[in-house]
């Protein structure tokens, strides 16, 4: 099974729904994602993002990334310059669903929980199939930060995720397909003109970037 294939059963259907009913009400769940599992929730539930940071044992100064189901729940958190709007969807276009996390100027109503203080959120689309319809299904962006406590490696497997962790959710979703793990999503941050800033070099190979015309600033830094 791909990532981009959901699982066709009356139980998969069920448990989808259930999870996305926990997270529009506000609750906090574990779900799979491309990579590792995750754990999330509305990302207007100021209570939910503080279990989320409680739940990992998160410094309230790191900033949480946020996953959305399509262009028009981007464009609801997300307030960058008006020159950055070709660039961010023609990368948008290119390559999403996929490990590209941009970091776009957040909308003033977001909670500084969700920012860091920065101003700035972190959030792509997801390729992992479950996760994309959740937010689908919820009808906003969602949280998704690895589901571990800080400091300790991000699991592929539910059968491995902390006791602590599970105990301090609503449900943990663990519907196919698994998680690949690897290398976490390329970082960029959109600078206008087909300029990117690398924050993070990941899964998305910077040669696809060169290759759709974008220049990459910080490049040489990241190689070193």
């Amino acid at each position: 099974m791909t990532q981009n294939a959901m699982p066709c059963t009356e139980t998969a259907g069920r448990l989808l729904r259930q999870a996305a009913d926990i997270l529009r009400s506000g609750g906090l769940i574990v779900y799979p994602t491309e990579t590792f599992f995750g754990i999330g929730c509305r990302y207007d539930s100021e209570e939910a993002i503080s279990r989320v940071f409680r739940s990992k044992r998160r410094l309230l100064a790191m900033p949480l990334p946020l996953i959305v189901a399509d262009f028009e729940q981007l464009d609801s958190i997300a307030a960058p310059s008006s020159g950055l709007w070709e660039d961010i969807a023609d990368l948008s276009s290119r390559f999403w669903p996929g490990p590209l996390t941009l970091i776009l100027e957040a909308r003033r109503h977001l909670s500084p929980l969700l920012t860091g203080g920065s101003g700035n959120i972190a959030v792509r689309i997801s390729p992992h199939a479950v996760a994309r319809e959740l937010a689908m299904q919820v009808g906003c962006p969602l949280v998704s930060s690895s589901a571990n406590i800080s400091g300790q490696p991000a699991v592929t497997d539910a059968a491995d995720l902390s006791s602590e962790l599970v105990e301090a959710v609503d449900l943990v979703l663990d519907l196919p397909p698994r998680p690949m793990g690897g290398k976490a999503s390329t970082i960029v941050r959109p600078l206008g003109a087909g300029k990117l800033e690398l924050l993070r070099a990941g899964a998305l190979e910077a040669e696809r970037l060169f290759a759709a015309g974008y220049y990459l600033e910080n490049m040489e830094q990241m190689r070193e």
